[in-house]
């Protein structure tokens, strides 16, 4: 099965543009302010506009309210909401219930036993395995981090799933065969600075993942 790459953190129409090149699957936009790749919801909009019909759109969002979500579902119209922040079952599954798109569910994986809280998820249509947040962080995601990706291997998890944290062109075929995965998530391991986006970096990173060059 050909591995799926999600380039997350797209915040520029050249990054924007970069990612439609290197033939990613999915594509991020961040709505949430603590965030370097934060956007205005109008901003937001436009690069899915830019990018719509050529490759899946997800919108994270961190514990957002209904107006913020509201707001996005009209502007940005995506394709999954990614849930990046301490949302619970109930809660994710009142977003669905009212705005009716698919859902990403985000969790921290820190050690094997944090795989059951999966299972709670099954209104979501995907999950996405990230690394803890470091101490004191002031975002859950986007901390380059990574975890034991052998935690994930032949885990019994029901739903489609991404692996993230800590991804890098230089890495990632390592991190599939360890861990089994079939999609890949990455944000700043393409960037040359927090918040921007290498054209060269996402490339590299699109190919290695699908073990096209040497990790």
């Amino acid at each position: 099965m050909a591995i799926s790459v999600k380039i997350c953190g797209i915040n520029t129409a050249a990054a924007a543009d970069a990612v439609l090149r290197a033939g990613a699957d999915f594509g991020g936009l961040v709505f949430f302010a603590k965030s370097p790749r934060n956007l205005a919801i109008e901003a937001g909009a436009a690069l899915a506009d830019r990018m719509r019909g050529r490759i899946k759109l997800a919108a994270l969002v961190v514990d957002a309210d209904d107006e913020t979500l509201a707001r996005i579902a009209k502007s940005v119209q995506p394709d999954f909401l990614q849930l990046h922040g301490q949302e619970s079952p109930a809660r994710a599954a009142a977003i669905l219930a009212r705005f009716g798109i698919p859902l990403i569910k985000a969790l921290p994986l820190a050690a094997p036993a944090d795989l059951a809280r999966s299972n709670d998820y099954d209104m979501a249509d995907m999950l996405l395995f990230d690394a803890p947040p470091p101490d004191n962080a002031a975002r859950p995601g986007g901390h380059g981090a990574a975890f034991d990706w052998q935690m994930l291997k032949g885990a019994s998890v029901t739903k489609p799933w991404f692996l993230a944290g800590g991804l890098g062109p230089q890495n990632v075929a390592r991190a599939i065969a360890v861990s089994g995965a079939q999609m890949v998530d990455v944000s700043s391991g393409v960037e040359s600075a927090s918040g921007v986006k290498s054209d060269a970096l996402i490339a590299d990173f699109v190919a290695a993942a699908r073990q096209r060059i040497a990790a």
